[in-house]
């Protein structure tokens, strides 16, 4: 697809308008979040999920700075960033449940999600397992001359997997139009990032000619801003970036990742959730500037849990697969 034509998703938007739809989206990821929960603890969702609740900001931030057409490839946490890219959330609960209706035809489940339509390469269960798809779609970019970037988020657990290292030193030798976004929420499945990562994060993209931007990732404001900046200058053919967001997953590593103290405490979870939460953060914000009142977030918020509630219901009465699909679209 030639990208003369596109626009970023926030282009058409300013002011008002932009910010309540941001608003909206990171709203969307969180309940859609709490009803995954739901469908787990019900016994309705096979497998297990890893949620994104506490860090829509990074998702939302970055992709309301691409285009509709520009690349996306996500994680094993990756429902987010599938919503914030624009994807149908009756068809990703639909996924979820292993319905015929889903984005795989209920053959992917919670952590192979792909929607090329919106252009989400897919969820990956391998920790930095998308980085080389992620820097192949933006060499073919380049090649095709589109204009179109890529992005790859990964956490940074990824950050101990040599094939993010092979394809940052391609990415930086022929200035790929890709940016790198680590989410870094602290943990590597039950384990604190300090006991695993050593040195500066920024700087091991720098060794690589990268530019490298910190951001509060809590903050969509700041990671609009600054996904923004290296969104245009990539698009200006020159070269790729690391955005490194510093965020913090609510919940366990996965839905029955329950009892979590022996690795993180309780009050340590209030914190964030009592002074750093991304939505309560943009919500003050409107407020405060007065481009929404507490009327009209809370309008947003039923309306968002009334959308959330009638995908469950479509995903739960749409029929499976019938049987002589088990071996359609499987390679090896």
């Amino acid at each position: 697809m030639s990208g003369a034509a596109q626009q970023p998703q926030h282009e058409s938007n300013d002011g008002n308008f932009m910010w309540l739809q941001v608003y909206r989206r990171m709203m969307r990821i969180r309940v859609f979040e709490e009803k995954v929960y739901e469908l787990y603890t019900h016994a309705l969702m096979p497998g297990l999920a890893h949620l994104y609740a506490g860090e829509e900001a990074v998702a939302v931030g970055v992709c309301f700075a691409l285009r509709p057409d520009d690349y996306i490839t996500s994680t094993h946490r990756g429902h987010g960033h599938c919503l914030a890219k624009g994807a149908s959330p009756d068809r990703m609960f639909a996924e979820l449940l292993g319905k015929q209706v889903g984005y795989c035809r209920g053959k992917g489940g919670s952590m192979h999600i792909a929607d090329p339509d919106t252009g989400n390469l897919g969820a990956n269960a391998i920790v930095g397992g998308s980085a080389g798809i992620a820097t192949g779609a933006a060499f073919s970019a380049k090649r095709r001359g589109t204009g179109q970037i890529s992005v790859c988020f990964f956490g940074e657990g990824a950050l101990g997997q040599g094939l993010l290292y092979e394809v940052m030193n391609l990415a930086g030798l022929w200035k790929l139009p890709v940016i790198y976004v680590c989410e870094n929420n602290l943990y590597n499945e039950y384990t604190h990032y300090s006991e695993t990562t050593a040195g500066d994060i920024a700087a091991r993209a720098e060794a690589f000619g990268i530019l490298a931007e910190t951001v509060d990732g809590q903050d969509v404001r700041s990671v609009f801003a600054a996904s923004t900046r290296l969104v245009d200058r990539t698009r200006r053919s020159e070269g790729p970036a690391l955005l490194l967001c510093h965020t913090y997953r609510y919940g366990g590593h996965h839905v029955g990742d329950i009892n979590r103290e022996y690795y993180r405490s309780k009050q340590e979870e209030q914190q964030w959730k009592m002074h750093r939460d991304p939505i309560k953060i943009l919500g003050d914000w409107l407020q405060q500037e007065q481009l929404a009142d507490g009327t009209s977030l809370a309008d947003i918020e039923s309306e968002v849990r009334a959308e959330m509630e009638r995908a469950v219901e479509s995903a739960i009465a749409a029929p499976y697969p019938g049987a002589e699909q088990v071996s359609e679209d499987v390679y090896a």
